[in-house]
């Protein structure tokens, strides 16, 4: 039996209602994904903004809330939200975690009852969290959803772990686990996370201020030094254009400039846009663009000069940071997820550059050792397969859909007789065969 889920501030939920049925709903800072477990992709993807009027004058900060009464009602989310030009906007959740749990609650109370149009009383719900979100968080989540909405059950999962259970699609049976290494790469963060036993292990965390929106803004800052056709209001649209139909990552930066150099009409692409004010087509050539754009993964200075580390040091380094009897098995099984990982060949390229690193140092220890020891070989494996965009909602949606899933979740009964507190801790998941 699966049912509706769904998630907030980087979190998921999934309800459950008629047997079969199932909904979820997977929320980053920017966007909420919601809809139905059992589902492979979110019904719907909206930003997660609230619009609302303000009672209060400018500074008057100790009634600066929503109106009781008639105005508690007046309020729009995602899309609506932000065509609302006389209403304020705002955006309960910054970088994964909640920051205005009144906002929340008014957001959720909108996207089950009018995006999901479900009744919460008849479904358990998967949320999704971000790793490092606080135990008081998840507390505050019990109370809303099990107070508010008086649900049946309650799962809060890691974003990381979802991941790893995603990936399960591309592997066999006996293959499945949930020990490895997510790099996920949205449109404003990157995050490269390890997990043993579906355990995150925190401390190991490492975050790379290089994301999506780098890449478009690169992209725009190259179109602009060498292309003059592009209406100005345009830029921007024209760069994540090119991002997202042209772009790939390449083996050898020299090799590929020879390429385009060598025979340009076999690699450079004609990309047309119309002007948004005169309504007039421009076109425009898309050169190197297409390959330098995904490259500040691998060489980041080309973009920031305050961060040189390349994607695949940084993963290096946080497996090397993790207790030695792990880090053969998060080597072995790197999992790609997010929009930011889908350049083509970003997965061969990053297996190859870390598989370099790795083995100059196994080289040294043999040096070291003058010949005496001969380390055994590591295998790295980077994981890439076609639910990678939307890898947490649908590690969800099929952790969701299980059996074990009415198991794992914590209860009202249990939530009226413990308290919040229990949901400080949320049991893993087995490994589904």
């Amino acid at each position: 039996m699966s049912l509706p889920a769904r998630g907030f501030g980087d979190r998921v939920d999934r309800a459950r209602g008629q047997p079969g049925r199932g909904a979820r709903k997977e929320k980053h800072s920017l966007y909420t994904k919601l809809g139905y477990a059992g589902n492979t992709e979110p019904q719907f993807i909206i930003p997660s903004c609230i619009a609302i009027k303000e009672s209060a004058k400018v500074g008057d900060q100790a009634q600066r809330r929503v109106m009781k009464g008639v105005d508690d009602l007046d309020f729009f989310i995602g899309d609506e939200a932000i065509e609302k030009p006389t209403y304020a906007t705002k955006w309960p959740i910054r970088h994964g975690i909640v920051e205005d749990w009144d906002l929340m609650e008014r957001f959720m109370e909108q996207v089950i009852f009018k995006y999901l149009r479900a009744e919460p009383e008849d479904h358990y719900f998967l949320l999704t969290e971000p790793p490092l979100n606080t135990p008081e968080n998840r507390e505050y989540t019990a109370e809303i959803m099990f107070e508010s909405f008086n649900v049946p059950g309650l799962y809060i999962a890691v974003q990381a772990v979802l991941a790893l259970a995603a990936s399960w699609t591309s592997r066999q049976v006996g293959e499945r686990t949930l020990t490895g290494t997510v790099i996920d790469s949205g449109d404003g963060v990157t995050h490269v996370i390890p997990v043993a036993e579906g355990y995150v292990i925190g401390s190991c965390i490492k975050h790379i201020p290089i994301a999506g929106r780098d890449i478009t803004y690169f992209i725009q800052q190259l179109l602009r030094d060498r292309e003059v056709g592009i209406p100005p209001e345009q830029s921007l649209e024209t760069a994540k254009a090119v991002k997202e139909r042209y772009s790939y990552v390449c083996p050898d930066l020299v090799k590929e400039f020879n390429k385009y150099d060598t025979d340009g009409s076999k690699w450079i692409k004609q990309y047309t846009g119309i002007n948004a004010i005169s309504k007039k087509e421009f076109s425009i050539d898309v050169g190197y663009e297409r390959f330098l754009g995904p490259e500040i993964f691998f060489h980041p200075e080309f973009a920031n000069p305050d961060f040189t580390q390349p994607i695949s040091e940084v993963v290096d380094e946080v497996i090397q940071n993790c207790p030695i009897d792990v880090r053969r098995p998060l080597y072995k099984n790197i999992v790609l997820s997010g929009g930011s990982t889908m350049f083509r060949d970003f997965g061969r390229r990053l297996q190859r550059d870390l598989k370099r690193t790795v083995d100059a140092r196994l080289k040294l220890s043999e040096e070291l050792s003058g010949g005496r020891l001969k380390p055994k070989p590591i295998d790295v494996q980077v994981i890439t397969h076609h639910m990678q965009r939307y890898a947490v909602w649908f590690g969800g949606s099929m952790l969701a859909s299980t059996p074990e899933f009415y198991q794992v979740c914590h209860t009202k009964k249990d939530y009226e007789e413990i308290g919040p507190s229990i949901c400080r801790h949320n049991p893993v998941f087995g490994v589904m065969s």
